[in-house]
């Protein structure tokens, strides 16, 4: 085995008991035992035992990969006051990390102490407010602690004023009160006075093998921002897994399930989309021209069938998020269902915070949706009508262009007849004038339909150009009932955070 040490009693140097080894492990870094518990897994905690969690038995459940371990529960003042206690209380070596140490107090200087004195070889200390033994109840120690959070509050303020190493955690240990709100309070002054975390055994003081109360254990972790240990009945790893999985106590990260988490993303998506489409610079003939891409061609086969089947299941991720809000915000549902239980109201409270936020995910992502079929189909049919205005502008000005002609030339006839009129030459033949009499009645056809058709055209063009004032009108009120819904939407977001 290696070789151990045993701390000084922090008040006379001369009692320092500190080999070779130990000087080593004084200057090896510490790391901070919070850490282990966002690592994004379970954390295999070895709960101290008495008698048994020594340096040994510490060593061997280490090889079994035991992420943390605990020292037997030690009486502070002892140890404070006898050298004798301190050597034959807490021992470790080089590779007994990261270890915490369990004490029993019910003064705050005096866990101070102790804390002091064991800071330089291990990575952090818990203070015992669960141990249900009488003599520890007799002494003050132990489980009589959850009953004074005020003496818990200042044990921890002190400790955390005189120990100097910022990464030393100090964690308590605690068991549950029948009325668990006063097992909150008490977790929720330990939390604002610096502990790193809380062990809740889910038992009250006079519970000794009756079940353990994991919905307790849950409700306290819903109401904590720290982490926060279960601890109770596990015997084997199927038994950590089970547990963690009732209290969602930490170890691993609290995540949104796996279809709100779609859902979510496919909102953003249609935020990104919706915002891209209404970009200024992007006409939507350009748009046209993107959307006839082969790649959107195949996909616009299966468009119909995947539009209604995301509205079908939007809208039942969304009923279905109706019904949560309905249930926990009914108050008389809320009395009923915790009789019997103690303070479950935090837990009910979040659960409605989570069904309105999926309400609100879901109702957005139905609205949005329904609003990004509308544009799309808006932008298609602006561009179609945009190209029918340019192919008739096309077809007016060649129109336009090919009376212009018939004009010109009905002007140079009219000149020739009246120079033919004017000339004195008498042998021009009366066939000769009906020919030219036929063909400015033809011309005059001609210019006649060339004028009507030139009429019609125009008629068209301002049709078209009312109709397309008529549209781009409807686009810009459409950009605007999107502007507003993405500030709604920003709003909600904001405070969904």
């Amino acid at each position: 085995m290696d070789e151990v040490m045993g701390p000084n009693d922090g008040i006379q140097p001369d009692n320092l008991y500190v080999t070779k080894q130990s000087r080593e492990i004084v200057q090896q870094p510490q790391r901070n035992p919070v850490d282990l518990f966002h690592s994004g897994s379970v954390v295999k905690i070895c709960a101290p035992m008495v008698r048994y969690s020594k340096l040994a038995f510490r060593t061997l459940v280490r090889k079994y990969n035991c992420d943390l371990c605990y020292t037997p529960m030690i009486v502070a003042v002892d140890f404070v006051s006898s050298v004798k206690a301190r050597h034959s209380e807490f021992t470790t070596n080089q590779g007994d990390r990261p270890l915490i140490v369990q004490f029993a107090a019910n003064e705050a200087q005096v866990l101070a102490d102790a804390a002091c004195i064991v800071s330089p070889f291990a990575d952090g200390i818990d203070l015992n407010c669960g141990c249900p033994q009488r003599w520890a109840l007799a002494e003050g120690y132990g489980a009589c602690l959850i009953n004074k959070p005020e003496l818990v509050q200042e044990m921890v303020r002190q400790v955390r004023n005189q120990v100097e190493n910022p990464m030393f955690s100090l964690s308590i240990k605690i068991r549950i009160h029948d009325d668990l709100k006063r097992t909150v309070d008490l977790c929720q002054k330990a939390e604002a006075a610096g502990v790193s975390w809380i062990t809740v055994h889910g038992r009250n003081v006079d519970e000794r093998h009756q079940p353990v109360h994991y919905d307790a254990i849950k409700i306290i972790k819903q109401s904590m921002s720290i982490p926060v240990v279960a601890n109770g009945d596990m015997k084997s790893i199927k038994d950590v897994e089970a547990v963690h999985q009732i209290t969602g106590t930490d170890g691993k990260k609290a995540k949104m399930t796996f279809q709100w988490i779609a859902v979510a993303a496919f909102l953003y998506a249609e935020i990104a989309i919706l915002l891209l489409l209404c970009i200024p610079g992007i006409s939507p003939l350009r748009w046209q021209k993107i959307f006839m891409i082969p790649l959107w061609n195949k996909i616009a086969n299966f468009w119909n069938k995947a539009f209604l089947a995301i509205i079908i299941l939007l809208i039942v991720l969304f009923l279905d998020a109706v019904r949560e809000v309905r249930k926990y915000s009914n108050m008389h549902l809320i009395e009923k269902s915790t009789q019997g239980r103690a303070n479950p109201y935090d837990h009910f409270q979040m659960k409605l915070f989570r069904s309105q936020r999926n309400l609100y995910i879901s109702g957005f992502s139905l609205f949005l949706w329904l609003v990004l079929r509308r544009t799309i189909s808006l932008i298609t049919q602006l561009a179609r009508e945009m190209s029918a205005q340019v192919a008739l502008e096309t077809q007016v000005a060649e129109t336009s262009k090919a009376a212009r002609k018939c004009l010109e030339q009905n002007e140079k006839l009219q000149e020739s007849l009246k120079k033919k009129k004017n000339c004195e030459n008498d042998g021009h033949s009366d066939a000769t004038n009906k020919t030219l009499e036929q063909e400015i009645e033809e011309l005059r056809k001609e210019l006649k339909k060339s004028t009507s058709a030139l009429s019609k055209t125009t008629d068209e063009i301002t049709a078209f150009k009312r109709q397309h004032e008529r549209l781009e009108k409807e686009y810009d009120n459409l950009k605007e009932e999107h502007k507003k819904l993405q500030e709604r939407v920003d709003e909600k977001h904001k405070k969904v955070q």
